[in-house]
């Protein structure tokens, strides 16, 4: 049998649908909510992970250049120190007061360098060692939230295998009940869907109230919804309004009528 053209479906046909997958929709929700925050707590510890081991690459690269920037500095003093052999031999062959004075500038100034090399060293060999002491630390924390990243994904684990095959045959069918329903009218109950708190889009009405917000609903808006001639939404929330008849939910009749008032004693005297 061909399936009806959502488009040529009665007003009450739409509601009837459109509560069906409400209700598949919260019975989904309810699903997604054993997991609580656990997904919110993988992602947040895999991003934690993620952010350490940029920082532990970022003090591995730190140690490599400062290990280089130590055999750079090295490979200079002992460059300076062959110059300074060279400047002391040529020391002694000066044959005039201007050779001696530019040796001599030249021997001051190799010297300057060569402590400044060392020092450069030392620098260089402190924050290598405090580099590797961060490493140290870095790798501790990763090792820890990637025991703790394990642990929660089990739990996550486990938890979406309990729930997860019956998820799958509600999702089948909420899918099933959307080619029932016009695309205009199911995109705009996924909005009001998503803009209310309780992910409710679509409610019946209880106690002459909206079924969400709760709050009042005048007679004659009650009575056109029970009419299902058209779409009826509530003026407060803009949740759509349903009756509780064809959501197929049994309500109580409260009788409305006054109870007689007794005659007093007296009135009867009095006749």
């Amino acid at each position: 049998m061909a399936r009806k053209d959502p488009k040529d479906l009665t007003v009450e046909e739409k509601l009837k649908a459109l509560f069906q997958l409400q209700t598949t929709l919260s019975q989904i929700d309810e699903k997604r909510a054993l997991r609580g925050e656990l997904p919110l707590e993988v992602e947040d510890l895999e991003n934690e992970v993620e952010g350490l081991s940029v920082r532990l690459d970022r003090i591995v690269k730190d140690i490599e250049d400062y290990t280089t920037a130590v055999k750079q500095r090295t490979a200079d003093i002992e460059e300076a120190k062959a110059n300074l052999e060279r400047y002391n031999k040529q020391l002694n062959e000066v044959r005039n007061n201007r050779e001696y004075d530019t040796l001599t500038k030249e021997i001051e100034f190799t010297s300057l360098e060569i402590d400044l090399c060392n020092k450069k060293i030392r620098e260089a060999e402190q924050r290598i060692n405090d580099r590797k002491n961060d490493k140290e630390r870095v790798e501790e924390l990763i090792n820890d939230r990637e025991r703790d990243l394990e642990d929660k994904r089990g739990e996550l684990d486990e938890i979406m295998q309990e729930t997860r095959e019956e998820e799958d045959i509600l999702k089948a069918k909420a899918k099933d009940l959307e080619q029932k329903i016009e695309t205009r009218l199911l995109q705009s109950f996924k909005r009001i869907r998503k803009n209310a708190r309780n992910g409710l889009g679509i409610v019946y009405v209880q106690r002459d109230a909206c079924g969400g917000c709760f709050n009042k609903i005048p007679p004659q808006r009650q009575l056109d919804v029970k009419m299902h001639k058209k779409i009826i939404v509530c003026e407060h929330c803009g949740r759509i309004l349903i009756d509780p008849e064809l959501a197929g939910v049994k309500v109580d009749v409260v009788s409305t009528e006054k109870p007689k008032r007794k005659r007093s004693a007296r009135s009867k005297k009095e006749e």
